[in-house]
Order: structure tokens, then sequence, then C-alpha cells
């Protein structure tokens, strides 16, 4: 008999959220078949079978879970399970079926958080079923809420010992089940937060304490780029723009400025990186992630554009995977809004450089022969850590971005797309099947 016991995702989340089951109660599954889909703060993971057996399943859809706690077992051939059914290798009994849902004939699964928001604000079944989603959590039923009318506070719930804190680790899951609209104010008058707000506050209180940044920009014509980016948007048959150059162009740098590119390993020393793993900022409204496009130096433009598109498609309408959100070792972030003319981004922890883009601003500048012209202009930013980089080394970075940017065919610019392209497309210009 094999545990599947939960693994530890990451660093952020004390508890996770089992969203799926994959494979049936009862069921005979192969090594490497999928089993069961896990959420954390910010992605999702799908947890494969180690080994050949019969699922036997010991927690239900909705229900959190811990690292290390057994969730399945697997069974070989003739065993029986070790134990009484729905308790953990500890003898723990683990949570039941959902209550809410597994009386419905639609399947429906209702979270224990969100079970619970349901309690402290009256909201009933049925409205909740209205709603017509198979798995229901806490953020979904924010909405159903008006703010300030039922106050409902996690930090003052009664604690174990009813002592009116609640419980280590208890509260930190009830409060990142919140959606990015928070919960509305408290008894006292108060915001909270968003889950992912919080972890965006993690991620900046520690940057600064840490790392000592320092800031360069450079202004970019980038009149050249958007055309050459609509050009290649109609030849690799995928949305490119600024950012998509800009991702492919900072992986190609890795060469010239390693250093750039290196994870801290303390104040004195950093550790090379094999590959340039970019990550990028989105934010379509509901909270900031920063996923990551892989060997961006070495990647065509083609893929790196079909990487950044479905990034904003998950944003917008599904949840990140851990994989994609982890692994990068510098980051662009983007600025859309047309009044930005200039934007600071925080390091990283683990990471020594940080870009920042800001949208094309039309400017008139005067032309060498004499008159005046419109061109479509950006503000270039890189943050960085001033233990390894300096103001000079920070310029002549930023000037192999600029120009990459203002001349995007000039053969340094193109030569490894150029190389790659052809395995992404077909011999008449299609993408590859």
């Amino acid at each position: 008999m094999i545990e599947v016991r939960v693994p530890k995702l990451n660093n952020n989340d004390a508890a996770y959220l089992l969203v799926e089951w994959t494979a049936e109660d009862g069921q005979a599954v192969r090594g490497g078949d999928p089993l069961v889909v896990l959420e954390t703060s910010k992605a999702a993971e799908e947890l494969t079978a180690e080994a050949d057996g019969t699922l036997l399943r010991l927690l239900a859809e909705g229900a959190e879970c811990a690292p290390g706690q057994v969730i399945a077992r697997l069974l070989g051939e003739g065993e029986e399970p070790g134990g009484p059914a729905g308790a953990g290798s500890s003898g723990r009994a683990l949570p039941p079926a959902d209550p809410a849902g597994a009386g419905h004939p639609e399947g429906v699964v209702i979270t224990e958080p969100a079970r619970r928001f349901m309690a402290e604000h009256g909201i009933p079944t049925g409205r909740v079923l209205a709603l017509g989603r198979k798995l229901v959590r806490r953020a979904d039923l924010e909405p159903l809420v008006v703010p300030g009318v039922v106050p409902a506070s996690a930090a003052s719930a009664p604690g174990p010992e009813g002592t009116g804190q609640a419980g280590a680790g208890h509260t930190e899951a009830r409060q990142d089940e919140a959606g990015q609209a928070g919960a509305g104010p408290d008894e006292a008058g108060l915001t909270g937060l968003s889950r992912n707000q919080r972890r965006v506050a993690e991620v900046v209180e520690r940057s600064h304490r840490e790392i000592p940044a320092a800031f360069t920009a450079v202004r970019v014509d980038v009149t050249e780029a958007l055309a050459h980016a609509r050009r290649e948007t109609r030849r690799v048959r995928a949305l490119v723009g600024l950012p998509e150059l800009l991702v492919g162009a900072t992986g190609r740098l890795l060469d010239r400025f390693p250093l750039f590119f290196a994870a801290p390993v303390d104040g004195r020393r950093a550790r090379p990186a094999s590959s340039a793993h970019v990550g990028v900022t989105v934010d379509v409204g509901g909270g900031m992630f920063v996923p990551v496009v892989r060997d961006a130096g070495r990647r065509p433009l083609g893929e790196i554009a079909r990487d950044l598109t479905r990034f904003r498609e998950t944003a917008l309408n599904g949840v990140f995977r851990e994989r994609d959100l982890s692994g990068g070792n510098i980051t662009v972030t983007l600025h859309t809004d047309a009044a930005v003319v200039a934007a600071t981004p925080i390091v990283f922890p683990g990471q020594i450089c940080a870009l920042s883009l800001t949208a094309p601003r039309p400017e008139v500048v005067a032309e060498r022969g004499g008159g005046f012209a419109v061109r479509k202009v950006i503000t270039l930013g890189l943050a960085y850590d001033h233990r390894f980089v300096n103001g000079r080394g920070s310029a002549e970075f930023l000037g192999a971005l600029r120009a990459a940017l203002e001349a995007p065919e000039a053969p340094e610019a193109t030569e490894a797309t150029e190389a790659t392209e052809t395995a992404d497309t077909t011999e008449d210009g299609g993408p590859a099947t």
C-alpha cells in the first residue's frame, strides 16, 4: 500500500484546497496517471500516481489539506485499507464529503471556507446553487454580500481556547480564500487586503528589507518596433507586441550580462543561470501574477507570444499551475496605462534585476534633416540589487535592450529567432501541426 501525501508546493501557504479528484474512488490506476488537483493561493498542481494500484480516496473535493497529510492510498492487488476509512495514517479523521454538494444532482461542491462564509452571512444554499458553478469558493460568494451589512472578521473569530484570537493556521486558511475584492469592512470599519494582494505585500516587504535596490531608466523610440511587431503577428499567427519583443531581447542578453540573471546566495556571491527564464507580470483585474517564459533567449518569437497569450487567458479564465509561476531569474513588469511615464519595479527575492516597460506614448522629435515628426516612445527602467550591479552596468544593459527595440530587424536582434523559427512553422509559413 502506498500513501498519497500532499507535497510542499510553495512557501506561502500552510494549507491547500483539494479542488478535484481526477480518478474515481476504487479505480485502478497506473503509475503516472493523474489523481487529484490541489490549489495553492496562486496556482494549481496535479498529483500523479507513484505506482500502479487501486485508489482509495480519504478526502473530499472542496476540503482543505496540509503538506504531509495523507489524502489517499494506492492499494496493491488483494490489499485491504489499513485503518478505518476516512482516516489518515495518524488515525485522525479526515474531513467528510461536502454535505452541501453531495446531495445535489448537479454534483456541486462547496468548499469549507465557502460554507463558513455562508453561515457567517446567512446565505441560503439555493442562492449559492443559482450561481451555476460546479465548484463554489468563498470568493464566488463575496459579491452576494453587501459590504458592512453583515460584517465578518476572520481575525476576531473565537479561537480554540475561547480567547477571541483565531487559531494559528485556521485563520490563515480562511483569509487565504478571500477573493480579489476582499470581504468588505470588518467591525472596526477596516478593509483587509485580498489574498493575492497579501502575497504581493509579503514579497514587497521582503524585497525592501533584504535588497538594496537602485534604479535607472532610459527613453526608447519604439516606432519601428511597433511596426515590426505588427508584421510578426501576421507571420507567426500569434499576438506580438512590445512585451514579447522585450522578453526575447532580454533573454538573448544572458551571455553578455550573466550577473543580471544570477541568483544571490548571500550578499557577496551569486549563482549563475544556465538559461534566461523571464517572469512577466500579468494583471487583468483578478490579481497580479508573474508567470515565467522559460529559456526566452533561445526560443522563437512565436513561442514566446503564445506563452504570453496563454498566461493572459489563464489569468482571466483559469488557475495557474505552480510550474508556470516558478523558476524566473529576471522579471519584466508591464505598465499599460498610457499616462504612466516611468515605473520603478521591485526586485523579487532570489533575483538581481527587474525591468519595467511603460505603454507607448507619442512624442514630437526634431528630425536630422529639419522639421519635426511624431514618434512613439516608452520608458524602459531597470531596478537592480546594487550589491551586484552598478550604475554603469545597468546603463549598458538598458542600452543593449534599447538597441534591440529601436532596430528590431538588425541581424543581432533576429539571428536567434530566425535560427529556430523554422521549427515552429511549415514550409508555407503556417503554424506547425
